[in-house]
């Protein structure tokens, strides 16, 4: 069957979505005192509810999925029409005008899993998951932070052991955002520690509902609990669902840290949605300070630092999805992120200074402090900003590599020092 042309493709999109969704009310400009004031970074909602929001956008998911708009520029054998990103950008143009459930909950799956997967997994895994990933059949989570290797993913300790034609995991994640939600899971082990620490690593795909799994709420200093720590206890998972080489899990970890700093650092990414200039100029004009030099400029460095980060992570992502793979590069974007989340959280203490401590019940103030509590999480997520600045440095830059440890010698002797 013969591509559709980009005007026939957008006739298709439009037709699915007037015939499946309504169209979302025309959005009026932003307006002091009016509706929520909440500017969280992350959205804090009771299990219950989330289930409903979980089970509305699985719904969505499979119906576009079953109407041939669900993988729009993946491979036939999995689902998807093989055509091309600006098919992509446009029905998402598109789905944009309409009122419909947040697919927020496959974010990390088709983001960061999907991608791996498919560049890493065998066939059996590639056919089991990645249809039903982008169909919303199944959700998946990244399992690679542990409590004593964040920033220095290649120090972590949880182990896989070959038992035959399985291997059995034991060990400790956290930070593991929707694990409570999620059937299955990306995890890096270590499966020789007599090799190096970045060559005795191997990938798998976990199902997250086995038994051993035991996924625990973490509470943040924001009051929510968005993260999991998950503990492994000799849990069982096929060779089968092995991602890459036995100890050549470091470049199947790189694939799913290239994507997911492409995803965090994006253009809508960390809730500056939220924090538009437009909303910080009228907080700063209830607050009487819209003529005051210092805020002024400080209001239009933030509003350029914005603008600059969108352009260079909107070309990006063109080139992500046009087929390149993603490069180092993007260690940038994550970076320009949480200096843009900062900068705003400055500005903003500075301006409201009391009323950050205080809920006096005035529209558009302390709804700033979970704004504010949030915003140090990003610098760790996704790569610490000093692991990410040494990443940039020494790939991007060319500069001498950081004194470390001698990447020759076996982990084990890694662990006595």
């Amino acid at each position: 069957m013969p591509h559709p042309t980009i005007e026939e493709f957008g006739e298709e999109c439009t037709a699915f979505l007037e015939a499946n969704a309504r169209p979302r009310a025309s959005r009026r400009g932003f307006t002091w005192g009016e509706g929520d004031d909440s500017v969280a970074l992350f959205e804090e909602i009771d299990p219950a509810e989330e289930q409903r929001q979980l089970a509305a956008a699985k719904e969505w998911r499979a119906r576009r999925f079953d109407a041939g708009l669900g993988w729009i520029s993946g491979p036939d054998a999995h689902g998807g029409r093989e055509l091309s990103p600006a098919h992509e950008r446009l029905y998402a143009t598109l789905e944009a005008r309409y009122d419909v459930p947040s697919q927020s909950f496959f974010g990390i799956g088709l983001g960061m899993v999907a991608p791996t997967i498919q560049a890493h997994g065998t066939p059996e895994v590639r056919h089991a998951y990645l249809g039903p990933m982008y169909r919303g059949d199944v959700v998946a989570c990244q399992l690679f932070s542990e409590p004593g290797a964040g920033s220095d993913l290649a120090g972590l300790t949880t182990r896989a052991e070959r038992d035959g034609d399985e291997w059995l995991i034991t060990g400790q994640k956290v930070w593991t955002s929707g694990a409570q939600y999620s059937d299955i899971g990306e995890i890096i082990c270590r499966t020789d520690p007599d090799q190096p620490k970045h060559r005795g690593l191997t990938g798998f795909v976990v199902d997250m509902c086995t038994t051993g799994v035991d996924v625990r709420p973490l509470r943040q200093m924001t009051g929510g609990a968005t993260f999991n720590e998950v503990f492994f206890s000799e849990v069982r998972v096929p060779d089968s669902h092995r991602l890459g080489d036995v100890n050549g899990g470091w470049d199947v970890a790189l694939t799913t840290l290239m994507n997911e700093r492409a995803s965090i650092g994006g253009a809508s990414g960390g809730g500056l949605s939220a924090a538009s200039t437009t909303r910080l100029a009228a907080l700063l004009g209830h607050l009487g300070l819209a003529e005051d030099p210092v805020y002024r400029q400080e209001l239009m460095r933030v509003h350029i630092a914005m603008r600059v980060a969108n352009l260079t992570n909107q070309r990006a992502l063109d080139k992500i999805k046009a087929g390149q793979v993603p490069g180092p590069e993007l260690s940038t974007a994550k970076l320009a992120l949480t200096r843009n989340l900062t900068a705003v959280a400055q500005l903003v203490s500075g301006a409201l200074g009391a009323r950050l401590t205080a809920d006096t019940g005035e529209w558009g103030t302390y709804a700033w402090t979970q704004f504010l509590l949030g915003t140090p999480g990003y610098r760790i997520a996704g790569g610490s900003d000093e692991v990410l600045r040494n990443i940039v440095g020494e790939r991007v830059l060319g500069l001498p590599k950081e004194p470390g440890d001698n990447a020759k010698a076996p982990f084990r002797d890694t662990l006595k020092n």
